[in-house]
């Protein structure tokens, strides 16, 4: 009898490893997954050590915040065109393009630290940052969309859907796992300036990968101009209440959350006393959390998704409000891997449930919207340095937490539109 069930857990240990990975046994998912990891790599990176650097300079979290909505406003401003490209040409030309340009980027901040002008020792040379901030606001705008798009044609049926997207954040978080922690000790053992060179380097690697992508969907280019296709999407979107919601509350996880990930230079540094390694850690802690969230919905059936994700609302702002009062170190790097698994919760299915009720003719439109989320993340950053500013980081950070508690757990109960969603 015990061989028997031992047999039995066996193989459903084994369909579950199946189940979990299914994606991969796609060619194009692989070579899509490739390029994903060299831009996601160097944004990880760059997302580090941009903030640790200007506020290293300056030593203010306003402007560290200020260089968070800077990035913002072309990324919220130009994000809608996003859609309307990702719904009228190929997907891979603008991929290429966009990684290309991120690669021109990254190496304009190497060189300045390399020749000396973005330093401590040139007080105003830190507006080189902002400047950078802006241009990748104008490229992630731009580009993210497609990205974000071009999943369901490529693994085409709608039932993997949610493994693709899971494993496509597994990834991501893979490297916060991994590239925080790293980033910390190059800049501590080598300095600023060996990131962006890395960086440069793995936004070129991701354009190796995107080459080799196929052309995934016709180019439709309709009579009317790029206006009258936001406002067409726009219309279809009022009419999709269910995605509306789904849009929303994730905006509101973003905005009162996400802003912690921007700040981490003043945590890290003031409020538990580590340096740029200390820093590295706490976000790759998080980054592990997050994975493990990732691969266990890679393995769920597409079931109770809508409560899935109000939970993670739940779980996300009670474990970010914790941290944001701990000063003891062990009990931060606990907590922070609960953040980091509702985080994953958040954009795993949240991205799922839109793309999967969402008709195909509207996705890159739609899409554009819910990438808008992450350019408000920078609205809420500002606002938290600026708060923090008058009451501290910890209050700033840990009231915004405690909102998205009592909004997740008011969600639970007077939306069931999204928590009936599977």
């Amino acid at each position: 009898m015990d061989r028997r069930l031992n047999q039995y857990r066996g193989r459903e240990r084994a369909r579950f490893g199946l189940h979990t990975f299914r994606s991969f046994k796609n060619p194009v998912f692989r070579i899509y997954f490739g390029g994903m990891l060299g831009q996601m790599l160097s944004m990880n990176m760059q997302m580090l050590a941009r903030s640790l650097l200007i506020y290293t300079l300056t030593g203010s979290a306003a402007i560290l915040g200020a260089m968070s909505f800077a990035n913002a406003i072309p990324m919220l401003a130009l994000s809608l065109f996003g859609g309307v490209i990702a719904d009228r040409v190929q997907k891979k030309y603008v991929l290429l393009v966009g990684q290309a340009a991120s690669a021109v980027v990254s190496l304009a901040v190497a060189l300045s630290l390399t020749t000396g002008y973005l330093s401590a020792e040139n007080p105003g040379s830190w507006w080189v940052l902002v400047a950078t901030s802006v241009a990748q606001g104008t490229i992630l705008g731009l580009m993210m969309p497609s990205r974000q798009a071009i999943v369901p044609e490529i693994v085409r049926d709608e039932e993997e859907l949610m493994n693709a997207i899971s494993l496509s954040t597994m990834g991501m978080n893979t490297l916060r796992l991994f590239a925080p922690a790293a980033t910390g000790f190059l800049i501590a053992y080598v300095g600023f300036e060996a990131v962006y060179y890395v960086t440069t380097g793995s936004y070129l690697m991701a354009v190796i990968f995107i080459s080799f992508l196929p052309l995934t969907s016709r180019i439709t280019l309709s009579g009317g101009g790029a206006m009258a296709d936001i406002k067409e999407g726009l219309a279809y979107l009022r009419k999709k209440v269910d995605i509306l919601l789904v849009l929303g509350f994730g905006l509101v996880m973003v905005v009162l959350t996400m802003p912690y990930m921007l700040l981490m230079p003043v945590f890290a540094l003031d409020v538990l006393g580590k340096g740029p390694e200390g820093m590295g850690i706490l976000m790759s802690v998080s980054g592990a959390g997050a994975m493990a969230g990732s691969l266990v919905l890679a393995s769920l059936p597409n079931k109770k998704r809508g409560m899935m994700l109000l939970g993670s609302g739940v779980l996300m702002g009670s474990a970010l409000a914790a941290f944001a009062f701990s000063s003891i170190w062990p009990l931060s790097l606990a907590l922070v891997v609960f953040v980091g698994l509702g985080q994953s919760g958040q954009m795993t299915l949240g991205n799922t449930l839109v793309q999967y009720y969402v008709d195909d003719e509207y996705r890159g439109r739609v899409m554009s919207i819910f990438f808008m989320q992450f350019g408000l993340t920078s609205f809420g950053a500002f606002a938290a340095g600026l708060l923090s500013e008058v009451v501290g980081i910890q209050v700033a950070i840990g009231s915004f937490a405690l909102t998205l508690v009592g909004l997740s757990i008011l969600a639970i109960i007077f939306l069931p539109r999204i928590r009936n969603l599977d």
